[in-house]
């Protein structure tokens, strides 16, 4: 028996197998979760094949967090495949590499700055309203985030979107709460995925978790974070909303 069985869960954003959402719908369906995967475009066509490496093959949404006809008809496309849903994961980020990552922060134009902010902030509060109908008993929504609380060498105008998402995520708290949904976020140190290859001088960062992380850290092992967010997910953490859990080895608590 799993801490998810029978829970009903969608995990947003599952590109290839070395993303972070894809570590999380494994543990997921390994701890009892029927779970259901989304992407969009030209990653569609990969994520239906790296489905297939899940425990269970899920089911696969076609979804863009920016596109309000896909939100207005996700709780319709979802209810094909459950009956409702007790867990969203929100594992959603973009900033343009050339424009807004590696140092650009003084220069990054505000059509680049504004995608980033609705991807990878705003949208947080779009799945979630969008799931809302398959919601009415309550839930869990979990993001993922990179410490915003402190700014970081390369990451630049991402750190400003997560610092909005880490925002938006406390006023879903507060104004879902009340509806029995929680919603929380996970950061993690650094990990080796597709969105971390894209930030130029990103290995700086990793670079800085060999020295200053009490537990260690290892940047291609997803499972400690992965099951963070299905703890969060679970009904082991009923009380607990509008909060960052740090996976990172210790970092986030360290001094210089």
């Amino acid at each position: 028996m799993g801490i998810l069985d029978g829970k009903r869960i969608l995990v947003a954003g599952v590109t290839m197998d070395s993303s972070i959402g894809f570590a999380v719908a494994k543990i997921a369906q390994e701890q009892g979760a029927t779970v259901v995967i989304s992407n969009f475009g030209r990653a569609l066509g990969i994520t239906r094949r790296i489905a297939k490496r899940l425990p269970v093959e899920p089911a696969v949404l076609e979804l863009d967090v920016t596109d309000d006809d896909h939100l207005a008809g996700l709780a319709d496309a979802l209810g094909e495949h459950v009956d409702g849903l007790d867990g969203v994961v929100h594992s959603i980020a973009y900033g343009n590499p050339e424009t807004l990552l590696g140092g650009k922060f003084l220069d990054g134009p505000w059509p680049d700055v504004a995608q980033a902010v609705q991807v990878s902030a705003y949208s947080l509060k779009s799945l979630s309203t969008a799931c809302l109908p398959l919601m009415s008993s309550g839930g869990s929504i979990v993001g993922m985030t990179f410490d915003a609380g402190v700014a970081w060498p390369a990451y630049d105008w991402m750190g400003v979107a997560k610092a909005g998402l880490e925002s938006t995520s406390r006023y879903l708290a507060r104004d879902l709460g009340p509806q029995g949904i929680r919603c929380n976020l996970v950061s993690a140190g650094p990990l080796k995925t597709l969105a971390a290859k894209a930030i130029p001088g990103f290995e700086d960062l990793e670079a800085m978790w060999s020295t200053r992380a009490p537990l260690g850290w290892d940047e291609t092992d997803h499972g400690p974070t992965a099951r963070a967010v299905c703890a969060l997910m679970s009904d082991f953490f009923p009380a607990t909303t509008g909060e960052i859990v740090h996976v990172d080895g210790g970092f986030h608590a360290m001094g210089a």
